[in-house]
């Protein structure tokens, strides 16, 4: 029994959270435990593609990212839930691995879908976390 999931999802990928977020709630059930669910809005990669947006695009793009999480939480979380929102900016995998250490976390869920020959050659999210993580990593096959 876990009482400190932490869900990673993508606001703009169903399949991040469609099997994932039913295993992470079956997981806290009667534990009394806390859903730490977060959302990243990646970043640019490199300084100079930053610079062709507006300079107030990223408090923007994560006060966005904040609202549509709430509201996905009100929309597929169950009522009586405890649920911590956490939105970061950045490479998803490192900021995934980031918050399991500032927020109290026994298991990492995360969704993956068939890797194609992209994800081969450069790895994917879920793979980067499960190599790197600190506690136990449950990955979803979409």
């Amino acid at each position: 029994m876990y009482k400190n999931v932490l869900l990673a999802v993508d606001l703009g990928e169903d399949l991040s959270w469609q099997r994932a977020l039913p295993e992470a709630l079956t997981l806290l059930r009667g534990s009394d435990g806390v859903l730490h669910i977060m959302t990243v809005v990646p970043d640019f990669g490199m300084t100079i593609v930053g610079s062709f947006f507006p300079q107030d695009y990223e408090k923007k793009a994560l006060k966005e990212a904040n609202d549509r999480l709430h509201a996905f939480v009100s929309d597929h979380v169950p009522a009586g839930t405890k649920v911590q929102h956490i939105v970061k900016h950045g490479a998803p995998a490192e900021e995934i691995l980031a918050t399991s250490k500032e927020v109290p976390t026994d298991l990492i869920v995360i969704g993956s879908h068939r890797p194609g020959m992209d994800h081969a050659l450069l790895g994917s999210v879920a793979s980067r976390v499960v190599s790197r993580a600190t506690c136990s990593v449950l990955v979803v096959r979409a």
